[in-house]
């Protein structure tokens, strides 16, 4: 394995930002930051583009850390890039009361937190509704403005949960090519080596729903690169890469084990740490050259980004553009909702409340054309696609309804994703009794205060 000295440098400024932040605090994940510096190192450098001055740049590539815990990794590679909101002593504060660095990412906290990550498998599936909201947006806007990839760094617990299953399944299905995700293949979860509890073949399963499938070692910032690259040249799939790394790599008594995993290494681990991995620097200390070649990171795509503000000066669709980007809804688009209630309420309709949602809807999605509606496959009992409205398939994205089959949790997840991604106002349906299916991510789409709009029909507890 050939690893060349800048590149073990800007990794190590990731592991010791990481492992130093928790040891003091006293409490967090070093084992994950640690493993995974080198394929982070790697896609920051080599392929995420991304303008650190500039965080809503909308055609960044979308970062998500699905698994949440390992939020030192996140923190370092947004302090180390240059963005304001994460300086070093916010990563002196990690996970002390009102420090924009939460034990896991929470959004709204920081620029450059894409989405709140935590319930593991959740980011995998935001990162799904991101994708497909990319897609969508380039169908109507022109690839000339839309044109980014969604990067996901996900570990063994995210495949484990049973959210990963639907969102990969439904990936799969519409071949959302813009979609990598980096595993972090370490085979140590909190109670210990992984085989306690699972021996899938992630790369079979993957496979299975339509992926494309790799794998690397990943400390080896060459054959990272390779596959990366690789799964950049095949746009007719999402890519999963499985990246074998080692939890808590450099650490000479805890590296690879379970006890590397949660807790900080302890002031003797993280000294031998540092003379194992060659870095002498004091707690928090980065050298100049090698802080200055991170912030250049966070500058080098300055180019595509002048470019892209071009293009979209000279596009047509500019004011649509940002207009639906921004949120905003159309001009007067409340006269048709109000005759509609006028006329309601001067004929005294008597319907059903589903059937009055449905028509509530045609009304809308005639003059809010950035709602995006459906169904967990219940889509003519849920009633929520308009008239107007046509299915998105794997072949045409240019429509604003999406079946989402049986899979209600991964609805939700995917719309989440789908707001924060931005362009579109999202909502689905399926029976008020699987709300339960559903929760985790109803209560994020809560707590990160996203317009995600939840249809909810037949309330009777002994449905279904």
């Amino acid at each position: 394995m050939t690893v060349s000295l800048r590149h073990q440098d800007m990794a190590n400024a990731l592991r010791f930002l990481a492992a130093d932040a928790v040891q003091k605090a006293n409490s967090g994940h070093p084992g994950m930051p640690m493993g995974m510096a080198d394929v982070a190192t790697v896609l920051f450098t080599r392929f995420l583009k991304f303008k650190a001055s500039n965080p809503k740049w909308l055609n960044r590539d979308r970062f998500v850390l699905s698994n949440g815990h390992g939020s030192m990794l996140l923190y370092s590679l947004l302090h180390l890039t240059g963005y304001e909101d994460f300086t070093l002593d916010e990563l002196k504060n990690f996970r002390q009361l009102g420090s924009r660095t939460a034990g896991h990412p929470e959004y709204g906290h920081g620029a450059g937190i894409e989405t709140t990550t935590g319930p593991l498998g959740q980011g995998v599936a935001n990162a799904v509704g991101m994708a497909l909201a990319e897609r969508m947006l380039a169908e109507r806007f022109g690839s000339d403005i839309v044109d980014h990839y969604t990067y996901v760094i996900a570990g063994d617990g995210c495949l484990m949960e049973g959210i990963s299953h639907e969102a990969a399944s439904f990936a799969g299905h519409l071949g959302l090519g813009k979609l990598i995700v980096l595993f972090d293949d370490n085979g140590i979860s909190i109670d210990g080596s992984t085989d306690l509890a699972v021996n899938d073949d992630q790369l079979m399963r993957f496979e299975a729903c339509g992926w494309d499938v790799s794998f690397c070692d990943g400390h080896d910032p060459d054959a990272i690169s390779a596959t990366i690259n690789a799964a950049i040249e095949n746009q007719d799939k999402p890519s999963l890469v499985a990246c074998k790394t080692t939890i808590g790599f450099g650490s000479p008594n805890k590296a690879g084990t379970a006890a590397i995993h949660g807790a900080p290494l302890g002031n003797d681990e993280i000294t031998a740490t540092r003379e194992s991995l060659n870095w002498p620097h004091p707690a928090f200390e980065i050298p100049e050259a090698i802080g200055s070649a991170w912030r250049r990171v966070g500058s080098m795509k300055s180019a595509k980004m002048e470019a892209w503000r071009k293009r979209l000066n000279e596009s047509e669709r500019k004011e649509e553009f940002e207009r639906v980007i921004s949120g905003t809804l159309p001009e007067n688009w409340e006269a048709p909702l109000r005759n509609f209630k006028l006329k309601h309420s001067t004929e005294k309709t008597k319907v059903a409340t589903r059937k009055a949602s449905q028509e509530t809807l045609d009304v809308l999605a005639e003059v809010i054309p950035e709602l995006a509606g459906g169904s967990a496959d219940l889509t003519g009992s849920n009633l929520t696609k308009a008239k107007s409205q046509k299915p998105i398939t794997p072949s045409d994205f240019s429509g604003s309804y999406i079946h989402y089959g049986v899979r209600e949790h991964g609805m939700a997840a995917a719309m989440n994703g789908i707001v924060l991604h931005g362009g579109f106002i999202p909502y689905g349906g399926t029976f008020l009794i699987f709300t339960d299916y559903c929760r985790p991510s109803i209560r994020l789409s809560a707590l990160m205060k996203q317009r995600v709009i939840y249809v909810m029909t037949h309330d009777s507890i002994g449905l279904g």
